[in-house]
């Protein structure tokens, strides 16, 4: 980041209520680059992308202006590829839940021609299968898909940030 490019970065972290030591712990950088990047320093594009993950914008939404135009393409370059390996995170994800449910309704059908034996298929795919499948996800799924696409994040980690992070503190409401 260059001096002449002005920062969000003090703004955002208030609108959600933080203080900067939760935007460190949050982003995993630490207390002095936080404060170092309210101050208008410069940092390297994966700093800002940690900060922008944890703030939940774009890293070209941490700035005002980008006077500097290299910086401003790395910035929009950067956005796009954490933009288009998302896309891709989500499509592998939803492929392998499709298989899941596609090879559901095959074993659910064919559990309708074999008597109680159907029952016993249907009920062990549905159920085992689920756990089998939730299983894998995390152990091998998510793993290979985070090594490959580094500037993603699953469903999982976005809920667990999500749940974590406190309400935003109302202003108008505090006495």
């Amino acid at each position: 980041m260059r001096s002449m490019n002005t920062t969000r970065i003090a703004d955002l972290r208030q609108e959600v209520g933080w203080t900067q030591e939760r935007l460190a712990t949050e982003s995993g950088v630490g207390l002095r680059t936080i404060q170092r990047l309210e101050a208008g320093n410069e940092a390297s594009l994966e700093t800002l992308s940690l900060v922008a993950e944890a703030l939940r914008v774009s890293v070209g939404d941490l700035f005002t202006s980008i006077d500097d135009t290299d910086f401003g393409s790395r910035v929009e370059a950067l956005d796009s590829r954490v933009v288009d390996q998302q896309a891709a995170r989500d499509r592998v994800t939803a492929a392998w839940r499709w298989l899941y449910v596609g090879i559901g309704v095959v074993l659910t059908l064919l559990s309708f021609t074999m008597g109680q034996y159907g029952l016993v298929l249907f009920l062990a795919y549905w159920t085992g299968g689920l756990m089998i499948l939730i299983a894998l996800r995390r152990i091998v799924l998510e793993p290979r898909l985070d090594a490959r696409y580094p500037l993603s994040r699953s469903k999982r980690q976005v809920r667990e940030q999500r749940s974590a992070r406190p309400a935003p503190v109302d202003s108008e409401n505090v006495s």
